[in-house]
């Protein structure tokens, strides 16, 4: 199964989205609910990076039996120091960004916590493209 989903930046109305209408999916095809939480988490973090930090984003979402792959794709500033913004704390979000909760400099960290990989690169004044996967099988 694939989908794709526009995100608009600043569009915090609708940020989560993808997140949402993906979890309907993975519960209507019997994910592990353990599963679909770190994955709708991941995707919700990456929905309000986009919307916080660029102009305009898609978010396409592929499903197979065995895994969940989902790159988030955006046209913005980019991310001058991934290292850093990787980091825990680490914020470029505007004080409008933080004023309605948002900028702690938890997203990237948390989609990496709740991701089983994760690979992100980022060209300044061009974009940043994200892709991670989680696995729907679970190990045990």
């Amino acid at each position: 199964m694939q989908f794709e989903y526009k995100i608009q930046g600043g569009d915090f109305a609708n940020a989560g989205t993808a997140s949402s209408n993906v979890k309907k999916v993975l519960k209507q095809i019997n994910v592990d609910a353990k599963i679909i939480k770190r994955i709708v988490v991941a995707l919700y973090e990456a929905e309000i990076n986009v919307c916080a930090h660029a102009f305009l984003g898609k978010v396409m979402v592929n499903i197979t039996p065995e895994k969940i792959e989902i790159d988030v794709i955006d046209k913005g500033p980019g991310i001058q120091n991934i290292d850093l913004a990787m980091e825990e704390g680490f914020s470029t979000a505007s004080p409008a960004v933080r004023e309605m909760g948002f900028g702690a400099g938890m997203g990237l960290p948390n989609i990496k916590r709740n991701t089983d990989e994760m690979q992100i690169e980022s060209e300044v004044n061009k974009g940043t493209s994200l892709r991670f996967v989680n696995y729907l099988i679970s190990s045990i």
